[in-house]
Order: C-alpha cells, then sequence, then structure tokens
C-alpha cells in the first residue's frame, strides 16, 4: 500500500497564513465566490482542508431553485455541497483519533445524540440534525476549510484517495438502501433509475450477493454504465411495454429516480410480500392502489444512511465498490457557477460531477 510521509506540526503562525473562500448561493441561478474567516475548530472539532466536494442532486436543485426547505430568515446565507474530503490541518483539545495531515471525509449530518431516534440508533432521522447545505445552518462544503465533529470524521485508507473520499457519502446512500430492504443472494431485484444514487444501489445490492438485477431509465449512456458496472438487464423506459412482462415478478423494487412516474410504476413490478424502496425524492403526490398491492407487500421510504460510512469506506477500500470511473465530471473551484449552469444543460451527459477545491 502506498505510504504517506508523516505530516510536520501544524503552526499557529502557519495558521495565520491561511486563506478561505465559501460559495454562496446569492438567487437561485447564481453562485458567488466569498471571502469568509478560517473556522476555528472547537474542543471535539477538526479542521479540514476541503479537496473534493460530490455535487448531489439535492444541491442541482438548492442550486436552481433554493433549499428544499427555504430559510425562515431572508437574509440567510446559504451554501451548497456536503459530499465531503479532505486533509485534517488542526484538531481541538479533544480530539483523540485524528492528527494534522489524516486524510479523512465527513458524514455531513450532525444529529443532536439525546433524542429517541439518536437513542435508537436511526440518527439519520433525528428532527434536530444539523445536515449541510441545509437548515437549520445552511453551511456549506464548498469552502477551502470547514470544522466538524470528531465522532462524524473518517479516517480514509492508504489505498484511498480523497477524490474517492468525496464519494462515500452517494455511496452509503445505496448501502443503506439495500441493507434495509434486506438483501441476499437470489433476490430478483429491480432499481428504477440510473443516477447516481441508483448505480450506487445497484452496486451494494451486489456486493450483498444480488445477480438478477434489472435497471430501469430513460437516458442510454446511463443504461450503458449501469450494464458496466453488473446489471444483468437494462430497460429503456421510454418503451413503454418494455417491462410488461414483469408486472409483479421483483423481490425488491428501488425507486431511485425521484419521479412520481417511477413511484407509480413499483406496484405493478413488486411480488406478493415484497419490497417496494422508496430510496429518491419525490415532489408532490404519487397515488397508490393499496388493492393492487394488499398481499402484504411492504413500502418503504430510505433516508439518507445511519452507521454505514465504515463498511462504506471499506467496500470502496477493497474495490468491491467502484466510485473512480462514475465520475464523468471535474470541475475547478473556481468554475463553480459553470459546474452547476452544465449539471442542468448536459443533465443526460453527466454521471456524476465532482468539485475539486484544493
Amino acid at each position: 500500500m502506498k505510504k504517506f510521509p508523516a505530516p510536520a506540526p501544524f503552526l499557529k503562525q502557519e495558521k495565520m497564513k491561511l486563506k478561505n473562500t465559501e460559495a454562496i448561493l446569492i438567487t437561485p441561478g447564481k453562485m458567488e465566490i466569498k471571502d469568509a474567516p478560517v473556522p476555528v475548530p472547537k474542543d471535539d472539532e477538526v479542521l479540514l482542508k476541503v479537496e473534493y466536494v460530490g455535487m448531489c442532486g439535492s444541491d442541482i436543485h438548492g442550486f436552481a431553485n433554493g433549499p428544499f426547505i427555504p430559510p425562515k430568515d431572508p437574509n440567510q446565507k446559504i451554501g451548497l455541497g456536503h459530499e465531503c474530503a479532505g486533509t485534517i490541518v488542526e484538531v481541538g483539545s479533544k480530539v483523540k483519533n485524528f492528527k494534522v495531515g489524516d486524510r479523512v471525509c465527513i458524514e455531513p449530518g450532525v444529529p443532536c445524540g439525546h433524542c429517541r431516534y439518536c437513542l435508537s440508533g436511526h440518527y439519520n432521522i433525528c428532527p434536530d440534525v444539523d445536515f449541510l447545505a441545509t437548515q437549520p445552518n445552511y453551511r456549506g462544503a464548498l469552502t477551502n476549510y470547514i470544522n466538524h465533529p470528531e465522532a462524524f470524521t473518517y479516517k480514509l485508507p492508504d489505498n484511498m484517495t480523497t477524490f474517492e473520499g468525496a464519494l462515500v457519502e452517494p455511496a452509503a446512500v445505496g448501502v443503506h438502501a439495500a441493507m434495509e430492504a434486506d438483501i441476499k443472494p437470489g433476490k430478483k431485484i429491480i432499481i428504477l433509475g440510473a443516477g447516481c444514487i441508483g448505480l450506487m444501489t445497484l452496486q451494494a445490492c451486489k456486493a450483498m450477493g444480488a445477480v438478477d438485477i434489472t435497471v430501469s431509465d430513460v437516458i442510454d449512456k446511463r443504461l450503458d454504465f449501469a450494464k458496466k458496472l453488473g446489471a444483468s438487464r437494462v430497460v429503456n423506459g421510454k418503451d413503454k411495454d418494455a417491462l410488461k412482462d414483469d408486472q409483479n415478478s421483483f423481490d425488491v423494487v428501488f425507486e431511485t429516480a425521484g419521479n412520481p412516474i417511477t413511484a407509480a410504476q413499483t406496484t405493478s413490478l413488486v411480488i406478493r410480500g415484497g419490497r417496494i424502496m422508496i430510496v429518491g425524492t419525490i415532489p408532490g403526490d404519487t397515488p397508490v392502489n393499496f388493492l393492487k398491492i394488499n398481499r402484504e407487500v411492504k413500502i418503504q421510504t430510505v433516508f439518507r444512511y445511519a452507521n454505514n460510512f465504515p463498511m462504506t469506506i471499506e467496500a470502496i477500500s477493497s474495490g468491491r465498490f467502484d466510485v473512480k470511473s462514475m465520475v464523468t465530471d471535474v470541475y475547478n473551484y473556481e468554475d463553480v457557477q459553470r459546474a452547476f449552469e452544465e449539471s442542468i444543460s448536459r443533465k443526460a451527459e453527466i454521471i456524476k460531477s465532482v468539485i475539486k477545491v484544493s
């Protein structure tokens, strides 16, 4: 394995030389990079020099329309980005497991730690979670330096780059969805949507032993990629008859497109006693004919992840999860405006974009 040299001590005078900026959403459709103070880590925090930030669909939605949940204060500063990795440049006085120079990724949601959901291990649904780029603080990862609690920071193995580290977060979504669906060898699966999360879910299902996996999308490039990543079959959803022979035949149906049309398809595809997993964020209402699925079909929504980062890092590090090849576009931090604009104008071409901050 590649060995990295031991870092030199980070001195106070060196920190005084640091310059920080942050990419801020000025109005929907307009980003600007502005000067910002270098954060001071609390006792239990690390200060991270951000190197790569993945672009999530929620970021792109926020760029185009503003946050899913608008801030109460119209003057609230709004940052974007939450898929983040980099190198530690300072640690708080009570940090025990990290040192300056460690390469890490961060889990972007920090829960309260004491509500019923946190105490039962379901901290991903904590109502008071402080998640990057959303309420209550709208603090984005598109910045040169960012603080984060030690408890939600993860060291990367020597054979993993920070580029891969920035992709742990979306990979963890797929891992969590597959685990919640209780994927096992022999399960017949369909994934509706071959965007980043759909492809991450595909890889997670494969890693858990599934081999009969159909992927449906309306963009051929994404379907080609699903095939390369191990889908046993791909289907172009533009053909309305493409799944006519698959009615009530899948043990697990994943909706990852976040689309009411694909969500409505799920009930006709699942077997009796099967599972429908709603992974995508679906706007508006989706009508459900419960009479079609009143044979003990389970419908479950999936929200982010909980306790999945260590296993996801191990899956990437071991080569069982390919995240690097999913990145079709890399942008420099200075081109953040173009990165977001092209995520909309070139949606059919882009599978995953990453912004190189430093």
